[in-house]
């Protein structure tokens, strides 16, 4: 059962996300005169954010609505952001550590505002002409950071985060160990909400998929001891994930079980938790928000749970 206390938690990690967004899109905005001192200060709040209200931050990120395409970026930054320090968490990292980390993936990607933006919106339509300015924006995100005397581990984490460990990545083709600490984390970071957000050119799969495509890793592209790290961060089933049970209910996956992976606190009605198990109710399969049966049980909709909330 979802007390007072619990909800009240929720409304306010649904208030931080969505002030942190409004936050990431002014800066996103205006990036020519990025405020390093400001950013530090936001990405310090993420991280006592995290520390004490992980689950419900996560929660509040799942039923918040993708932003629109102009907003693409800014979205990308606060979810890739979340992740990585999720697992800089679980890695343990002094609380410096997880600042500096926090602060590569908020700005891994804004030497993409030197770029046209049809050209990082087309996405699967892109010319050759128009793939080689994507190369290149790691390198505009370092020299631009690098200008604002960021620390040298944030500068390289910027240029870094498309390396591959099998060398297929770019702009340097580095391999294995050559790639920094904070550049495997938001590669694997960025790769997982590509794969379970929404894109101007695709639609969203479910969490679930995207962290069993991770661990498939495919090609050997991540460091599968940083994957191992965002599973046992976020769960095979991550907040967020709407799931059929054995008993035939619909539910949305409400917090992780730290002792197993696989059977994670399900809210299987408004004021209904079910903690499944392997000897009781389990989740026979993930459900995309499509699937969810909308008529008996509409507050599962991102957008109808929050106006319910707003109301």
């Amino acid at each position: 059962m979802i007390d007072k206390a619990i909800d009240t938690k929720i409304k306010e990690a649904e208030q931080f996300y969505e002030s942190f967004l409004r936050y990431t899109q002014s800066v996103f905005r205006d990036a020519g005169a990025l405020d390093i001192d400001s950013i530090t200060n936001e990405i310090a709040a993420l991280r006592k954010e995290i520390q004490y209200n992980r689950r419900f931050l996560l929660y509040a990120r799942a039923c918040i609505e993708p932003a629109s395409n102009e907003n693409y970026l800014a979205s990308h930054a606060v979810r890739a952001t979340v992740t990585a320090m999720l697992i800089g968490k679980h890695l343990q990292f002094a609380p410096f550590r997880l600042l500096e980390l926090g602060m590569a993936a908020f700005l891994h990607d804004v030497g993409m505002l030197r770029l046209p933006s049809e050209t990082y919106l087309n996405g699967i339509y892109l010319k050759v002409t128009e793939k080689d300015l994507i190369y290149s924006h790691p390198i505009h995100s370092y020299n631009m950071l690098k200008s604002l005397k960021c620390p040298p581990a944030v500068c390289m984490a910027a240029l870094e985060h498309h390396e591959r460990e099998n060398g297929s990545g770019y702009p340097r083709k580095l391999k294995g160990e050559s790639i920094s600490l904070y550049g495997k984390i938001i590669a694997v970071a960025c790769s997982y909400e590509a794969l379970s957000a929404k894109r101007p050119y695709k639609r969203m799969k479910d969490q679930h998929s995207g962290i069993v495509e991770l661990l498939k890793n495919e090609g050997a592209q991540y460091d599968i001891n940083i994957v191992r790290a965002l599973v046992a961060a976020l769960s095979i089933y991550p907040i967020g994930t709407f799931v059929l049970l054995s008993n035939g209910k619909q539910g949305r996956v409400f917090d992780i079980n730290p002792a197993s992976q696989h059977y994670p606190i399900v809210q299987v009605e408004e004021e209904s938790i079910v903690k499944t198990s392997n000897n009781g109710i389990s989740i026979v399969n993930p459900l995309t928000s499509e699937e969810i049966d909308r008529k008996k049980q509409g507050w599962f909709s991102a957008t109808d749970y929050l106006m319910k909330r707003r109301a």
